[in-house]
């Protein structure tokens, strides 16, 4: 590129970026105005005044300052008590944090290649039977900063609902120390012997679904990829799959955190905490990167709260702070391979010695549009960087289920009871309905509805979706940033480099052990724990001081006029809080963009989808060989093909209509072909990808395929029954259906006898018909 050509396009991602900056800029403004006016003491001048007079009574004040001062001591002694379960906590090594008895099958330990890694089995609570023949679920939590248990943290769980649905769970933990030369690698063959272990223990079971949160949810797709015969459904909650996905220029929808590889200048600080923890990296510096993300929350927002309610708000926080102030440690080489090929790489999906194409079962994404810390940009957009089309989802039997939160954080993925109970639930009781849908991509959407009990009720629909229209979509709108990112990697293994080089040999002969734990202790996260707990002599006072409170508390309603004035005033602090976040988050982007979208290579030109979703375009090359096929095969690929040629185009698919599908398979089980769930998705992916894109050819060669008069006779009396079942046709059969029946069954016929058949007559021939059952088409909590 010629330099007068450089500076006009620097000038045009200057100008991009001060306009994207200003946008920012005043969305924050705007947000934080309303907040204050929110906050304030509204009404009428009368009503203000009247407020006014309240607070400058003397006689409120008295009673608000014996309240505030009694909020203050329980709130202290709530924080002494969260330290000393800190420090209980780790005396204990860090249990995981799990709701539920449990016990050790497999410790990782103790394998060839040691990990810290184990399979517990999660025992059921009173009252709740477990079948031991219904599929199993292994859950695996995240490691990154925190320990485990966060799928199984209370009874509205994700452990919670798969129990109380029958089935066996199993959760994968972690303990706080690596082992020597530990690798994720060597976990995610350890997580294999898990899975190999499960099936042992359930032989008459499904293979078992696989659940991950977060960091979990990757490790999970690399343990489906790497073993795919062993593993059942893949459910992946918040799990950022590409790093480098988000939204620049859409509005307030800004990612901060996928800005903080190259505001450090790549993975080389990784490398050095690690080095300065004699070669074990601090779980704690993660955990003070989520804070950060929300320092209104961090430094506010919880400790008011509990201030606020100190009266019952201690237990619920109590809970809370035992798991997010567990940290645990890392092995050097295993967060240098997090950040170089996830973080700053972006590779989980290539170049990993695995390929994500050979995962044979169903995929379920689960995200959130409210998640700061994996967007759904992050959840989905690896989909179309590993498959080229639909065509080839389809073609390799694959099954892909987007499932999209409006507005719950993060955490509130994997923590809320609301989301326990109605997604993660739902996702339970459809994982078998999702296994027999046709190959593809899939949108999955949950209604509310109430019931005539009047208790919620969830209606689930799947509605297919062409990944061409996605891709384009991203391509145009939301993935021309990523070209930065591409410079962030190239400039983080310029410095990786040069600290291996000229700055590891130096920290390293500096660190110990001891250096390495003191450093841990004087972290801020654990100093605020330690600090405040029994450990503390100076703090012996604060528990007889909460109990004599508790005797003789002296509580103001909420509706107290001091009170109100209290909430206006932590609402400004917390409104500030974010307008400092948002001015901050927006100053990290335009720096962040500044400097790499300036580095990197010009993006081109979004291209055109692949294919189009006409009859007669041949879609990518690699997918020739399929179309190739059109007449090769027998009963089973005829069967494929006749079942997309007589489906019903453009329809959703509700959940009983699915469910409806489980019963069928049942009833003509002997006309059906015995094969695996995986074999048969993948038959018929290709066949509907032969009928797709070769019609004409698709319904001509049914006769090469069924060459044997018996199967003949088979295949077209399958076809009768089934279009003609009550049950199977909402509505009745279209004309569309009922001609193209007529069709298959005129070419099948024996030539001395073939001639063109009405369709209303090919429909009336008497074919056996069953009583329409009655599917429910809600799920009932």
């Amino acid at each position: 590129m010629k330099a007068a050509e450089r500076l006009e396009r620097s000038q045009r991602v200057n100008k991009s970026v001060a306009a994207v900056f200003q946008k920012r800029m005043q969305v924050a403004k705007d947000k934080f105005a309303a907040r204050l006016k929110q906050g304030s003491l509204a009404g009428t001048p009368e009503e203000t005044r009247a407020q006014l007079a309240a607070v400058l009574d003397p006689a409120n004040w008295q009673a608000y300052g014996i309240d505030a001062v009694q909020r203050g001591i329980l709130f202290w002694e709530t924080l002494r008590q969260r330290g000393s379960n800190y420090l209980e906590h780790n005396a204990e090594g860090l249990k995981p944090v799990l709701h539920f008895e449990y016990q050790t099958v497999l410790d990782g330990r103790s394998f060839e290649r040691p990990v810290n890694y184990a399979l517990l089995c999660i025992t059921p609570p009173a009252g709740v039977k477990v079948d031991p023949k219904l599929r199993p679920y292994i859950i695996i939590d995240p490691r990154a900063g925190h320990g485990p248990g966060i799928g199984g943290f209370k009874d509205d769980s994700q452990v919670g609902v798969a129990l109380r649905a029958g089935h066996p769970v199993y959760f994968v933990i972690f303990y706080r120390e690596p082992e020597p030369g530990q690798t994720l690698l060597d976990v995610c063959r350890a997580e294999q012997l898990f899975v190999k272990k499960v099936r042992e223990l359930h032989p008459r079971s499904a293979k078992p679904a696989i659940i991950g949160n977060c960091q979990g949810g990757w490790a999970a797709m690399m343990l489906a990829a790497s073993d795919p015969e062993d593993t059942g459904p893949i459910v992946i909650n918040g799990a950022p799959m590409s790093y480098w996905g988000g939204a620049w220029t859409e509005g307030e929808g800004d990612n901060p955190m996928r800005y903080a590889g190259g505001m450090m200048g790549g993975s080389w600080m990784a490398s050095f905490a690690a080095d300065l923890g004699a070669g074990k990296f601090d779980g704690a510096h993660l955990v003070q990167n989520f804070e950060k993300l929300n320092p209104a929350n961090a430094l506010w927002d919880k400790y008011y709260h509990l201030y606020d309610r100190a009266d019952t708000e201690p237990p619920r926080f109590l809970e809370f702070e035992r798991w997010w102030g567990g940290y645990y440690l890392m092995n050097a080489e295993e967060i240098e391979w997090i950040t170089r090929n996830l973080f700053v790489g972006n590779k989980v999906w290539q170049d990993q010695g695995f390929d994500l194409r050979e995962i044979r079962a169903p995929i379920v994404l689960f995200a959130s549009m409210g998640d700061n810390i994996t967007p759904p940009q992050q959840a989905f957009n690896w989909v179309a960087d590993v498959y080229t089309s639909s065509a080839e989802i389809k073609a390799r039997g694959q099954v892909i289920v987007g499932l999209l939160h409006e507005d719950v954080g993060h955490l509130g993925i994997f923590v809320s009871g609301k989301v326990a109970k109605k997604e993660h639930a739902t996702i339970v009781d459809v994982l078998q309905s999702i296994e027999g849908l046709a190959p593809g991509l899939y949108g999955m959407e949950i209604t509310d509805k109430t019931g005539s009990d009047g208790k919620p009720d969830y209606e689930v629909e799947f509605r297919e979706l062409r990944l061409e229209d996605i891709a384009q979509r991203l391509n145009r709108f939301e993935r021309a940033d990523e070209k930065a990112f591409e410079a962030v990697a190239q400039v983080s293994d310029l410095n990786q480099k040069a600290y291996e080089r000229f700055g590891r040999p130096l920290v390293q002969a500096m660190s110990s052990e001891k250096t390495a734990e003191a450093l841990r202790q004087l972290h801020p996260l654990r100093v605020q724990n330690w600090a405040v707990s029994n450990a503390n002599p100076w703090l012996s006072w604060l528990a007889p001081a909460a109990e004599a409170v508790k005797a003789d508390r002296h509580a103001l309603a909420g509706e107290h006029p001091l009170r109100q004035a209290e909430h206006v005033g932590a609402e400004w602090i917390s409104a500030s809080l974010d307008y400092y976040r948002a001015l901050r988050d927006a100053m990290t982007e335009a720096g962040f963009f500044s400097v790499y979208a300036n580095i990197a290579a010009p993006a081109e030109e979004p291209s055109a989808p692949t294919e189009a979703e006409v009859p007669g375009q041949v879609p990518a090359q690699e997918l020739q060989y399929v179309l190739d096929a059109v007449g090769k095969g027998g009963y089973v690929e005829a069967l494929a093909r006749a079942s997309f040629l007589l489906k019903k185009q453009g329809q959703p698919l509700p959940l009983s209509r699915m469910e409806l599908r489980k019963e069928l398979v049942a009833e003509y089980a002997d006309e059906l072909p015995d094969l695996s769930a995986h074999e048969w998705r993948r038959l018929r992916g290709q066949q509907e990808i032969i009928a797709r894109y070769a019609p004409e050819q698709a319904v001509q060669t049914l006769p090469q395929l069924l060459q044997n008069a018996a199967e003949r006779k088979r295949f077209t009396t399958l076809l009768k029954k089934l279009i003609s079942d009550p049950r199977v046709q909402d509505g009745g059969a279209s004309p569309e259906q009922l001609d193209m029946l007529a069709q298959i069954q005129s070419l099948l016929r024996p030539a001395t006898a073939r001639t063109r058949v009405p369709a209303r007559a090919a429909a009336a021939a008497p074919a056996k018909t069953v009583k329409p059952s009655r599917a429910k088409t809600t799920r009932s909590r």
